[in-house]
């Protein structure tokens, strides 16, 4: 079991990093590992999920209100006929398809398989060349109303990489999006649109491995200190985030990325 202020600290390092372009799984991965902590267990991973999963519901409540109500009203309008969010609920869903599919096939082997720390360095590497792509090839300025089903196609596509440790969803999703001719700050609120139901089904896959192998016992202010950072943290992620990309580039994350594959890597040949 790990102390409560470890779980935090793991909370706070989901939050942040579920939505920067910077890859929260990597982080959760090697951070443990770096500072020679316990597995903190499968019951706190479900517990940080949720805390993300709360943040992006919370933040863009009033959309996803409109993209709810528009998906039921979307069965009595034609299709040529709907409006932006009754497009936006199924664009959301086929964006979300692909991954989902994918996921459930190859998860076994994707935690079996690809959690070394190599693993994670080139897909943080790849992760920061994406950005460096998009920044260089994506002139798009279109909104979140103007996506299209290309946009939705392509960052459902790619959300598939995102299953690998070390790999960002938000910043392989929002590089796709830019390059398909999306504005940054459009391409950021869809990627987060869509982690909705990617951070739902991954949490729901975990409480069911949790239900039919339960753990010996994890302490619930453990669970309570990962959940509410992760919430919260994640919360003023997403809103300060939005707000840089307006102006901001991709580039700081991706130069991150690669310092920090390089650091990983000098350290596992020094270990």
């Amino acid at each position: 079991m790990i102390p409560v202020l470890q779980a935090a600290f793991l909370g706070v390092l989901q939050g942040l990093t579920e939505f920067i372009p910077v890859s929260s799984s990597g982080h959760l991965v090697l951070f443990p590992k770096l500072f020679g902590w316990p597995d903190p267990g499968l019951a706190f991973d479900v517990a940080v999920h949720v805390g993300t999963l709360l943040a992006v519901v919370v933040y863009f409540r009033r959309e996803w209100w409109a993209v709810i109500k528009g998906f039921f009203t979307s069965f009595r309008t034609r299709p040529s006929a709907w409006d932006r969010w009754q497009r936006l609920s199924w664009l959301l869903i086929l964006a979300t398809i692909p991954a989902a599919v994918v996921g459930v096939a190859l998860s076994g082997y994707l935690e079996d398989h690809l959690r070394s720390v190599p693993d994670i360095a080139f897909f943080l590497l790849l992760g920061s060349l994406a950005m460096v792509a998009a920044e260089m090839l994506g002139r798009g300025v279109r909104g979140l109303p103007e996506v299209r089903l290309r946009d939705s196609a392509s960052m459902g596509l790619v959300q598939i990489a995102a299953l690998a440790p070390g790999m960002s969803r938000s910043g392989i999703t929002m590089s796709a999006g830019m390059v398909s001719g999306l504005g940054r700050e459009a391409a950021a609120r869809f990627s987060f649109m869509m982690a909705a139901p990617v951070i739902a089904g991954a949490g729901l896959v975990e409480a069911v491995k949790l239900v039919k192998d339960p753990p010996g016992g994890t302490a619930a202010g453990v669970l309570a200190a990962g959940l509410v950072t992760s919430a919260v943290v994640g919360f003023f992620t997403v809103k300060y985030l939005l707000s840089y990309l307006r102006r901001g580039s991709l580039l700081p994350f991706a130069l991150y990325g690669f310092c920090l594959s390089f650091f990983i890597l000098v350290l596992w040949a020094v270990s």
